[in-house]
């Protein structure tokens, strides 16, 4: 999980559903977003799963050439099915697929989702607070489907909850190119706790 040195692959996280919305919108924009991954160089770390805007991602990416890597437990396989494009990698736990998922990528972006969509983005933005690592973490805003989210961040930074500049780990853009192209302009703000995960800490 420890994110010690830059990631060795070129691959993008994506967390999002895995079920199609009856508002084409946000089918499209999860196609719009493989395609744009793939044809800027990247490849694609994602859940696993080949229904809904996982299996929309992943196939957009491969069809646009870009590499696909899955990574599901095995329990989920029965609901979230198994792409049929790339490699997939199965685990036996939810915090294996984080771990890996984190492992293997560059960035994340989130596209519009429900609870583990939320948990995953949520968890990874608290890893980068904590400095388990410091790679972008850009949110997809279809249709304003975050806007709630945003509003959240501001009213704790408000509260006191979170430092002012720490609401910057979090992008959000409204379109899948602006996404990608986030990736290259992100910088981790430096008021995140400067946690050391590769020493022992006496207790």
């Amino acid at each position: 999980m420890v994110d010690t040195a830059a990631a060795s692959s070129n691959l993008v996280c994506v967390f999002c559903a895995s079920h199609d919305s009856p508002d084409a919108s946000y089918n499209d924009a999860a196609s719009a977003l493989g395609r744009a991954i793939a044809q800027s160089g990247y490849g694609l770390v994602y859940g696993g799963g080949g229904r809904g805007l996982m299996g929309r991602v992943a196939r957009s990416v491969h069809e646009n050439s870009g590499e696909v890597v899955g990574i599901i437990p095995r329990a989920l396989t029965t609901l979230e099915g198994c792409t049929e494009v790339g490699r997939t990698i199965l685990v036996e736990s939810m915090h294996e697929r984080k771990s890996l998922m984190n492992e293997h990528a560059v960035a994340f972006i989130s596209l519009p989702g429900g609870y583990g969509t939320m948990e995953e983005l949520l968890e990874i933005v608290t890893w980068s607070q904590l400095s388990i690592h410091s790679k972008p973490i850009i949110v997809l805003n279809t249709n304003g489907f975050y806007d709630a989210l945003k509003e959240f961040v501001g009213k704790a930074v408000e509260a006191g909850f979170i430092q002012k500049a720490n609401r910057d780990i979090l992008v959000f853009c409204d379109t899948p190119e602006e996404a990608v192209a986030a990736i290259k302009t992100y910088k981790a703000p430096n008021t995140r706790y400067g946690l050391s995960w590769d020493t022992k800490v006496a207790v």
